[in-house]
């Protein structure tokens, strides 16, 4: 028969899942993730030794305060086929502590069956304060309080199913050559952070006699659980309550003040004479004082050691299985995201050939993601989503189509009129005449980025563009032609035209090159969010970018030169197209303005011959004037096409984004296997912050993997 179908037996607890909660203590799973667990908290004169002793059995030393200077894991599990107590001790270290320390005290451990004495007890505690630091008789100078957990496991034939956590007991005042005003402030730092965990129960000791609702302990406890809802209150020392102070102390017991979830209970130890005396009997003590007037009025279940680890083992079982799904979740999450940090460190640095690994590994995955950027595979990587900078693709296609729309609008000194010479004169006074009713013409930013400090020698600086003039074209154009006609009869020269179509596009240079600009930043902050995920060692990124910014810096200036040379050939070179649209251009504004001009002379449906030419009543000038305008209007817009797709196929796309030598084709397996060993080793190997990360992580995943193997 099991031990939970033996006759009398009532398990209130679950023995395998309180094991497995056990042993993810000892597994350390409790410092990455919150474990269900049943804190036992009080000041230093509660009276929880006392309890603790009745609820373990153990003779806790009490002259010597050996068990308030660490947390003490007490597990108790009932084994039927044990014929004895067995009680085991041992040692969890600190999540912070050393690896040869950490296997020092878990080397550790002391064993015994039957009653433990308290000389032998007050042995295997000082035991554990040498090998924990902790000062001792003898060790005065060392530590106070120490972070390992003491560990100390009960089995036998008659034991409840019950796990505990007993940490030191706070106080306020200090105690010469043992405490400090620092220990103070450790001790409740330490038990606040067992409080504080939300899948905790507290067990929270206070002494009858006092003001109860006003100790610090009860004001952490609210601090933690303001609504009572985890906290199980036990009442110490009732025989030293005043007269006529007990009834207080009932009507907390019975939910009228302070009501806690979990409710009260009153416990009565042993006073200081009764165990010096070694005579009476802890339990027969207690329930004699139960049965005194007034104190027998407390109800069976809420009063006595008995109903208290009754109380517990319901408490703790429940919370456990409330807590466990959640606790089997977080382990695997928090397994997933320590493996991800140990992978994004890389492999490890220590040698050439694993810095050139390492070096090698970042540049593919560099690659992997600049091909994801350029074909739009913005799925393929949660980064995309995280760091707009990354969708380059996208960024450079809408620049791209601002720039067009930009130069299209922006980039005419003067607008061209639609109206022929005459009729343009009849309703304009002078140049820009409109214009000067507005106070301020609109604008325009030639760039629309951040400006970059270690690019500043190869961008061009931000420049605010008016908007074309209105009007005021055709006398501007007069004015030029005044100014520098030659002998030709009734013409103009090629060398004049030169001249006012690079007076027409004096704003190409300031808004292609603004383009670039911006075409610069996006690469290049591509570039660097790139290196920066795929070289997640920010000590490796930032000396690497030396050997890199050289050869960057020298492709951006190569294309921002690109576009002065072709800004160079529209403006300074040459006028000419093979482009039939110029022709068909010029015709097309020819006829539309003669079609305009014999719709305004019709007379119902009829036109004299002598209308035909609308260009009859035209001086010279002014028919030199007209031909000069519509052919500009006409080359620049021919010009203009041919400008907006250079600067974008040839500056941007074939020397930043996709050609042979972009800038993103530096950071390559040959970039890498250029370096010597030496560079290696400055670049690449790993800085002492970066090994304790990764000793770090490797500890975590094999507690966190030792854990999730316990769930299973």
């Amino acid at each position: 028969m099991s031990e939970e179908g033996a006759p009398g037996y009532t398990s209130l607890a679950d023995p395998a899942l309180l094991d497995k909660i056990d042993s993810l203590f000892a597994c350390n799973v409790g410092e990455y993730i919150n474990l269900p667990q049943l804190v036992v908290v009080g000041d230093q004169s509660s009276g929880k030794s006392s309890v603790l002793e009745g609820l373990t059995r153990l003779p806790f030393p009490r002259d010597s305060g050996l068990c308030t200077r660490f947390a003490t894991q007490l597990i108790f599990r009932r084994n039927k086929n044990l014929t004895t107590r067995r009680i085991s001790s041992s040692i969890i270290p600190a999540s912070d502590s050393h690896p040869t320390r950490a296997g020092e005290l878990q080397a550790w451990g002391a064993s015994f069956e039957g009653s433990l004495s308290p000389v032998a007890f007050a042995a295997i505690l000082e035991e554990a304060h040498r090998l924990m630091g902790v000062s001792t008789r003898d060790k005065p100078t060392r530590l106070t309080f120490s972070k390992d957990i003491f560990r100390l496991e009960i089995c036998g034939p008659d034991e409840d199913h019950l796990s505990v956590i007993d940490v030191p007991g706070i106080f306020k005042l200090t105690t010469p050559g043992r405490t400090t005003k620092a220990d103070i402030q450790l001790v409740r730092e330490m038990v606040l952070g067992y409080m504080k965990n939300p899948r905790s129960i507290l067990l929270t000791v206070v002494a009858a006699n006092v003001d109860v609702a006003n100790q610090e302990i009860i004001e952490m406890a609210r601090e933690v659980d303001p609504d009572g809802e985890r906290t199980l209150g036990v009442l110490t020392k009732p025989d030293l309550v005043d007269k006529g102070a007990e009834q207080k102390i009932l009507d907390i017991i019975a939910g009228r003040e302070l009501p806690l979830k979990y409710g009260w209970i009153l416990v009565r130890n042993l006073g200081q004479r009764e165990m010096e005396k070694g005579t009476v009997d802890r339990d027969t003590a207690e329930a004699e004082f139960g049965k005194t007037e007034l104190w027998n009025t407390v109800a069976a279940d809420r009063y006595g050691i008995s109903s208290l680890k009754t109380r517990l083992q319901e408490t703790v079982t429940e919370n456990a299985r409330r807590a466990f799904p959640l606790v089997r979740a977080e382990i695997s999450k928090k397994l997933k995201d320590a493996k991800t940090s140990l992978d994004m460190l890389g492999s490890e640095r220590d040698t050439t050939s694993q810095q050139l690994r390492y070096l090698l590994d970042a540049v593919t995955r560099f690659n992997i993601i600049t091909t994801q950027a350029l074909s739009t595979h913005y799925g393929a990587d949660k980064n995309f989503t995280k760091y707009k900078e990354l969708r380059l693709a996208t960024l450079v296609v809408n620049r791209e189509v601002s720039f067009a729309r930009s130069f299209e609008k922006w980039g005419q000194k003067y607008r061209f009129e639609k109206n022929s010479i005459q009729a343009s004169s009849s309703h304009s006074t002078g140049e820009g005449d409109s214009d000067r009713h507005v106070s301020r013409p609109p604008r325009f930013k030639t760039r629309m980025t951040e400006p970059v400090m270690e690019l500043e020698d190869v961008l061009t600086n931000q420049e605010i563009i008016e908007k074309p003039l209105r009007h005021g074209i055709y006398e501007w154009l007069r004015d030029e032609y005044r100014n520098s006609r030659g002998f030709e009869l009734n013409n103009f020269s090629i060398t004049m035209l030169t001249n006012v179509f690079n007076k027409q596009t004096m704003k190409w240079q300031s808004i292609a090159l603004g383009y670039l600009s911006d075409v610069i930043v996006t690469v290049h902050n591509f570039i660097m969010r790139n290196l920066q995920i795929c070289l997640a060692d920010r000590r490796v990124f930032r000396n690497l970018l030396p050997y890199l910014m050289g050869d960057l810096l020298e492709v951006y200036q190569g294309a921002m030169d690109h576009v002065w040379l072709l800004l160079y050939i529209e403006r300074e070179g040459t006028l000419k197209t093979l482009d039939h649209y110029f022709n068909d251009q010029l015709q097309t504004i020819r006829q539309s303005r003669w079609k305009a001009y014999v719709e305004e002379k019709q007379v119902n449906g009829i036109l004299h011959v002598g209308d035909l030419d609308y260009r009859q009543d035209m001086s010279n000038e002014s028919h030199t004037v007209q031909d000069l305008h519509d052919i500009l209007r006409s080359y620049y817009k021919v010009a203009m096409k041919r400008l907006v797709d250079n600067v974008s196929m040839q500056a941007a796309d074939y020397h930043l984004v996709n050609g042979p030598n972009a800038p993103m084709k530096l950071i390559s397996p040959a970039f890498v296997h250029s370096f010597s060993a030496e560079t290696l080793q400055e670049i690449a190997k790993e800085d002492l912050a970066v090994r304790r990360r990764r000793t770090q992580l490797k500890k975590q995943i094999a507690e966190l993997e030792n854990g999730k193997r316990l769930l299973v």
